[in-house]
């Protein structure tokens, strides 16, 4: 195993963790805007319409895939600075 890629995995733990807690935030926010109302919508809530739900899904993992990618590449190039040689 290389020393960059030993280096990255404690990091990549807590970024994709801290990712998580951010997209999080972020979709509640979206939500909030596109519909005005606090919560998104469950699979199971039985008064909500199919588009809604399957929209806010959708939504949802959008915004998951696009702060994941951005935080995990952010890791990446931060742990390619300090050891030289990306990790990967």
């Amino acid at each position: 195993m290389k020393a960059s890629t030993a280096a990255y995995r404690p990091v990549g733990l807590a970024l994709g963790a801290a990712s998580g807690l951010l997209a999080g935030m972020a979709f509640k926010q979206a939500w909030k805007v596109i519909e005005g109302e606090g919560d998104a919508p469950n699979a199971t809530d039985e008064d909500r319409s199919w588009k809604e739900i399957l929209i806010a899904a959708a939504l949802q993992g959008a915004i998951f895939a696009v702060v994941r990618a951005a935080v995990e590449r952010s890791g990446a190039l931060a742990t390619q600075r300090v050891t030289g040689t990306w990790p990967g």
